[in-house]
């Protein structure tokens, strides 16, 4: 069954057209010159006879890897029976989704409402959890990022909500314990007092929940000290609140587990989802809330939904990929490999003077770039609009045949599941040299040309 896809393509056609007609999101228009992909398979994109490395799996979604025949096939053979059907009406793939959702998030999460991506999805918790508690007021971190739509978009912390303000009300944020760089270094305890201080500001019964990312994704790869999930479970518990961990970036083997929370035995009470849910395949969401409230809505109305909620052909692709990931036992070779991706990512590093620091779970790694090891200042300051030493190393991964996501003083790697030593190493190397970049702008402040 498989596609026809080895037809000539206009590449240059392709390119003005979408200059012309294509607005790209979180870019300034005028300078964009788009490489057209023609088509993708396993870790690679193709642009016509070229072959690039995906090396941050698209937008760290693409778990499975491109083109991966069981997925392709539950599509197919979905399209041919049921494209479509409204939420209100039962449908085979979606219920089996829902029911494999809940075998494989931990605790007693239980009932899914579906969506279209991981922007709904918190948008849609935050709203459930207002509704269950009939409290208002939402905490998050700083240095996160939940979404693009006005709610979503309040409750991260980086710049991208700049231009959306004043968002909506209720929201308020807390520093991210981070081991590196921040005042409570490595202690669990230290952040636990920051965030109960600040609940006592606002005061907790008015508190309906707190929500983070449980490793922040693309604000900068933290992962928090060991136990700092575990006191957020008991204070949210002591004070009544709802704890909602986005794993929109993290879940589905992402960091070496189903979900990030998996590393510390946390159950939160709703877990936001998408991106790996199908590896990107079709758009998806969701939002999994645990058996207490989903009895709530027995008796109450859920206030929430959507047109595409659950759409028949997204969820074939999740039932397809969710199981793959056990079939394969992709998320234990996630595990595996995210071994060697650190240990030569630390190898690369030891080589050059701008690496402040290395980290990640599983297949999900970070670089941290510093204009000094010693004082730690970073080579660029988060939240700074400035894009000239990010796209200087992007062009040199481009000149390497490798993209990865990179951002502030951060580069990312985030290989598919599925990636093969070689692949990994290939990857690595094409970071190697473009740390090279790096180097000389912390020593003089010079870009290549």
């Amino acid at each position: 069954m498989a596609l026809d896809t080895k037809g000539a393509v206009d590449a240059a056609r392709i390119a003005k057209e979408t200059k012309d007609h294509v607005l790209v999101s979180w870019s300034a228009q005028g300078a964009l010159q788009p490489l057209v992909i023609t088509g993708a398979q396993g870790s690679w994109l193709h642009a016509g006879e070229r072959r690039i490395l995906d090396f941050s799996s698209g937008l760290v979604n693409v778990n499975l890897g491109h083109g991966h025949p069981k997925v392709v096939r539950a599509i197919q053979e979905q399209a041919a029976k049921l494209c479509y059907v409204t939420p209100t009406f039962g449908e085979e793939e979606r219920a089996e989704l829902a029911r494999l959702m809940a075998e494989v998030t931990p605790g007693d999460l239980t009932k899914t409402l579906f969506t279209t991506g991981g922007t709904e999805a918190n948008e849609h918790a935050i709203r459930i959890a207002r509704m269950f508690t009939g409290r208002h007021k939402i905490m998050t971190q700083y240095r996160s990022f939940h979404g693009q739509t006005q709610g979503s978009m309040t409750l991260g912390g980086d710049n991208r909500r700049w231009a959306n303000e004043p968002g909506i009300t209720g929201v308020i944020r807390f520093f991210n314990p981070d081991p590196y760089r921040s005042p409570y270094g490595a202690s669990a305890q230290a952040a636990l007092a920051h965030v109960e201080e600040v609940l006592w500001y606002e005061g907790p019964q008015y508190v309906a929940a707190i929500l983070l990312e449980p490793i922040v994704g693309y604000a900068g790869l933290i992962i928090p000290p060991d136990g700092f999930l575990r006191g957020l479970r008991e204070l949210c518990d002591k004070h009544g609140i709802l704890l909602i961990t986005d794993e929109v970036m993290t879940g589905f083997g992402r960091t070496g587990k189903w979900f990030a929370v998996d590393h510390e035995n946390v159950v939160p009470d709703m877990m936001t989802f998408a991106k790996g849910v199908n590896a990107g395949y079709v758009p998806l969401g969701g939002v999994i809330v645990n058996e207490k409230i989903a009895k709530h809505f027995d008796t109450n109305v859920l206030w929430a939904g959507l047109t595409y909620a659950g759409h028949p052909l997204a969820c074939a692709a999740g039932v397809a990929t969710v199981n793959a990931y056990r079939d394969e036992r992709l998320v234990e070779r996630g595990a595996k490999m995210g071994e060697l991706l650190m240990k030569e990512l630390r190898t690369v590093a030891a080589r050059h003077p701008s690496v402040g620091d290395v980290r990640g779970r599983g297949l999900f790694a970070g670089i941290e770039l510093v204009k000094d090891r010693g004082t730690k200042e970073m080579l660029e300051q988060w939240n700074r609009p400035v894009v000239k030493l990010q796209t200087a190393i992007k062009n040199a991964l481009f000149s390497k045949d490798v993209y990865t996501l990179n951002r502030w003083n951060m580069i990312f790697a985030a290989p598919p599941l599925t990636v093969t030593d070689d692949e990994l190493r290939f990857g690595v190397q094409a970071i190697d040299a473009a740390l090279d970049v790096a180097d000389r702008y912390a020593a003089t402040g010079e870009l290549p040309a």
